[in-house]
């Protein structure tokens, strides 16, 4: 069976709009592409509520380029509010991935431990 032809003087449309969907879908790719790459990304591995006023959490960063960054890690109450944070400086000395393990102190009990983001070290 035959594919349909387009209506007489809408075939013009159809190119542009094919080309404008392609260029768009391109462009977005770039987009997300140029604002990951090159970026430290990171995995929680474990967390373990120690008491009321501790958890410890264990994860693993990876920076491509090997340089330094820096973490912070956040524990979290039942509601999600943040009950202890703190900021870990990981020395990757040209390593492109560290496993690190950190016991943070909190104000309340935790039911939770994140890496909520990490950057590049300054």
């Amino acid at each position: 069976m035959p594919l349909p032809r387009p209506a007489p003087g809408t075939l013009k449309w159809w190119v542009v709009g094919t080309i404008g969907v392609g260029l768009g879908v391109a462009l977005a790719i770039w987009f997300g592409l140029s604002a990951t790459v090159g970026l430290p990304t990171w995995q929680t591995m474990g967390y373990k509520v120690v008491d009321s006023e501790s958890v410890w959490i264990d994860f693993e960063v990876y920076s491509p380029d090997g340089r330094d960054v820096v973490c912070t890690v956040h524990a979290l109450s039942r509601d999600f509010a943040v009950v202890g944070s703190t900021d870990v400086p990981i020395e990757l000395s040209g390593a492109d991935t560290a496993r690190e393990t950190v016991t943070l102190r909190t104000t309340s009990r935790a039911v939770t431990g994140e890496v909520k983001t990490c950057v590049l070290a300054p």
